[in-house]
């Protein structure tokens, strides 16, 4: 288990330098605005909520910047390129791509209750200090847009006694932008839950698209500048220090503190999220153009239990074994694009796919076909994009297990062996290749095209892994599995119970599909 214990420890220090700068980023957030002079004033109203609302929102930003690049596609594509020749468990480190996308938005849906809370701390707080007609400093301070004359020297937004945390939440930008913003996040978060996803996949797709409100009201939502500090101005004529105990005298002519002004933060969510938008609107330039190339589509087959493979052309298409691609039908849906896996070998003149009547997208994809329209459906494909099964010839010995249709990654894989293995490539090192040549007597397998039958049903794992273990005592196994999470739990049991602690003997390393 050797070489599981060195990826589960990279996946740990990765996610624990993202977990520290979060909580470095909060408590230095935290702790500016809770001992900062410039907020004395501020804190005298708020409290301690002021610190908790201004930490959650610097975690919000941080990862607001974050959430957008684990699904730039083609971005990941270029690093699994460009890291082709990296250790293993640094390439890995990429297929984990949808955990942290993940991760980072339960951080952000973290930060966001905090950030709520706190704010609704700090308007209750707003609005009875405005109430308030005690004397103290707070109640001055809250009466200070009514004393001065210039635009700098209101503290509480709160404009009257009368005015409710309501109006105020529904007519400023940053009340009227949090609210957007909570209901988009809400509606994406609900709408992303798995069964929402597996069984509601449109819905999941529209919503979450709901992304670009959120980021819109995320950028300009600091813009109105609620929350206030001291100016540096201010702050040497009349510090707090010096000053604030003798706020009663503020109005007196010979006094040397007066009354203090202030300036709003100012807005800086955008600064966070500028560089990864502009890198995302990129990437969907690019996956635009591309899907505007045309495709010609240069066979139709019906598969039984309602599966459709569809053979086509597009020219400047090129595809390494176990990529995907995003496939549109206009006919079915403008908007929606589903991934499939290419079931086609890189030697082939053609790229396939092969697609299962699973929901209500891919039943009218495959009604549209079976009706053979003429002319036959227009579409438009992006891709190809870069998974996991991209390494498979990198193993010695290589396990290739799918579930249902998730043997469609592994089609590409032993048609591509068997045309290496044809053409004596010298630079195969899979093992594997010598059993693609076995039962050519026999019917070509349904999806592979091979002579070889795919051999159906649960394995015993202990029992197989044994066999290779000892079959290929020093040998690196690829485990390669496209499948539900279950099964994924055994085979990853299974690799770090098989795998030798001497990393010079057998090791098992466990990869799984994404999309």
């Amino acid at each position: 288990m050797g070489n599981w214990v060195v990826n589960h420890w990279f996946s740990v220090l990765f996610l624990a330098i993202w977990l520290g700068l979060n909580v470095f980023l909060f408590v230095h957030a935290f702790l500016s605005y809770e001992k900062a002079d410039k907020y004395y004033y501020t804190r005298e109203i708020l409290g301690s909520t002021l610190a908790w609302a201004r930490a959650s929102a610097r975690c919000l930003n941080f990862n607001s910047m974050l959430i957008l690049l684990p699904v730039c596609r083609n971005l990941l594509s270029f690093l699994r390129g460009t890291c082709s020749f990296c250790r293993r468990t640094l390439r890995k480190q990429l297929d984990h791509n949808l955990t942290f996308h993940k991760l980072v938005a339960y951080m952000i849906c973290l930060h966001t209750a905090i950030h709520i809370i706190a704010h609704l701390f700090n308007f209750e707080q707003y609005s009875r200090s405005r109430q308030a007609t005690d004397g103290s400093l707070a109640s001055i301070l809250s009466t200070l847009s009514h004393q001065g004359k210039e635009e700098d020297s209101w503290l509480n937004p709160m404009q009257s006694p009368n005015m409710t945390v309501e109006y105020v939440t529904f007519t400023s930008i940053a009340g009227l932008t949090g609210v957007i913003i909570t209901i988009a996040l809400v509606l994406m978060v609900t709408s992303a839950m798995e069964f929402i996803r597996r069984s509601y996949f449109e819905v999941f797709w529209y919503t979450h698209h709901i992304f670009i409100i959120y980021f819109i009201g995320l950028g300009i939502h600091g813009i109105g500048g609620i929350v206030r500090g001291q100016t540096e101005e201010s702050l040497n004529e009349s510090h707090p220090h010096r000053c604030a105990e003798s706020f009663k005298q503020w109005d007196d002519h010979d006094s040397h503190c007066k009354h203090p002004r202030f300036e709003g933060l100012p807005a800086e969510s955008w600064k966070w999220i500028l560089a990864p938008g502009v890198l995302y609107i990129l990437e969907r330039i690019l996956r635009f153009y591309r899907s505007q190339q045309k495709v010609v589509i240069t066979k139709v087959v019906m598969h039984p239990s309602k599966v459709l493979e569809l053979q086509m052309n597009k020219r400047g298409f090129s595809m390494e074994v176990g990529q995907y691609i995003f496939v549109n039908c206009p006919s079915v849906s403008y908007l929606e694009w589903h991934p499939f896996t290419l079931t086609s070998a890189p030697e082939e003149d053609f790229f396939s796919v092969h697609i299962r009547a699973v929901g209500d997208w891919t039943e009218n994809l495959i009604r549209v076909f079976e009706q053979q329209c003429s002319p036959i459906p227009r579409i438009e494909v992006d891709g190809p994009f870069g998974t996991v099964s991209e390494d498979v010839f990198q193993y010695e010995v290589v396990v290739l297990v799918g579930a249902g249709i998730g043997v469609t990654p592994f089609a590409s894989i032993l048609k591509s062996i068997w045309y290496k293995f044809r053409h004596a490539d010298h630079n195969l090192k899979t093992q594997m290749a010598s059993h693609a040549t076995l039962n050519f007597d026999k019917a070509t397998d349904i999806l592979t095209g091979l002579k070889q039958k795919t051999s159906f049903g649960r394995p015993m794992w202990d029992n197989e892994f044994s066999t290779i273990a000892n079959a290929h005592p020093r040998s690196v196994v690829g485990v390669f599995l496209c499948g539900p999470q279950t099964l994924a739990k055994s085979l990853s049991k299974c690799c770090r119970q098989y795998s030798s602690l001497d990393p010079r003997k057998v090791q098992f390393y466990f990869n799984k599909e994404n999309f």
